[in-house]
């Protein structure tokens, strides 16, 4: 007997993913794998490779600043994670709930679109923007602060130690903020709005509506945006590289910027191939932990 038409249907459309498994495989696999090998190596990134053994990964365990990118990628959650995905849920139901109705809905476009600028521009771009801004002596905001008479308030927002992760944090909220905003302005678009309505007739003010209706209903939103957003957190690289390049003093760096300069700037690959095998084994620890946790949100949300 042949195969039934939906199994033969199935296969035939199986053929479909092997290019895109096949790029991933040659391009992402293969690299993480040569990655790991160097990793075991002393090589400068040229010439011929020598053997370490586990002489990268002692050096690496036993080195400070390692440890501190690494709390500084774990303190990057909250700006790019846990603030943008609270305070885009917060915004998008304001948006969609109280102004996308009538005259307003090309208003609501335009914030919409405002805020997701910072996604679609380069980072680059955006690094050097920041960066005319926050310039402790020519920079637009301490100009202005001068300008109003508020010259103990012009700081060097990006040289002093203090207040380098406090800027890249303020950058980061920014970057972030107009892709939660999207994404739960979509969520919103497949919710029972009978639900707030019903709400609405019982007496419940806006604030209530969200806290009991809306927050519960953006579930699937709420886990996915902390799975997508925490990884970018741990494995930031280009708003550190652009803004501080992890100075001053190392204050701002991260495990991605650590090791792009122990590969470009130490010449030292297998230490540099050492931090990025750590970091991949962390981030899909980290991903795996979270995508158990948004299983378990989803189906106790769809559990009756």
């Amino acid at each position: 007997m042949g195969k039934p038409l939906a199994k033969t249907r199935q296969d035939s459309l199986g053929l479909y993913l092997w290019p895109s498994f096949s790029i991933l495989a040659i391009f992402v696999l293969a690299a993480w794998l040569f990655n790991f090998f160097i990793s075991f190596t002393r090589w400068p990134g040229y010439g011929p490779i020598q053997m370490a053994g586990l002489r990268n990964y002692e050096n690496l365990f036993s080195n400070e600043d390692f440890w501190v990118s690494f709390g500084h990628a774990f303190l990057f959650v909250f700006p790019m994670s846990v603030i943008p995905t609270l305070l885009g849920s917060v915004i998008a139901a304001f948006l969609f709930e109280t102004l996308n109705t009538g005259a307003t809905r090309h208003f609501v476009t335009g914030i919409r679109n405002m805020l997701y600028i910072p996604q679609i521009v380069s980072v680059m771009i955006t690094g050097l923007i920041w960066i005319a801004i926050l310039e402790p002596e020519q920079g637009i905001l301490n100009n202005y602060l001068r300008a109003i008479g508020l010259d103990g308030l012009a700081l060097n927002w990006i040289g002093d130690p203090n207040l380098a992760l406090l800027s890249l944090s303020i950058i980061m909220i920014w970057l972030q903020l107009g892709y939660t905003v999207l994404i739960f302005l979509s969520g919103l678009a497949r919710v029972d709005q009978s639900l707030t309505d019903a709400a609405s007739l019982d007496g419940a003010n806006w604030r209530q509506r969200f806290m009991y209706v809306t927050r519960f209903e953006l579930a699937p939103e709420f886990a996915v945006l902390f799975l997508t957003t925490s990884v970018a957190a741990i494995k930031v690289f280009a708003p550190v590289y652009f803004v501080t390049g992890g100075a001053p003093y190392g204050a701002t760096n991260v495990p991605t910027t650590f090791s792009f300069f122990a590969f470009f700037g130490g010449n030292n690959a297998g230490f540099g191939a050492a931090t990025t095998a750590i970091l991949s084994l962390i981030v899909t620890v980290l991903a795996m932990i979270l995508l158990r946790m948004q299983r378990k949100t989803l189906f106790s949300e769809m559990a009756p």
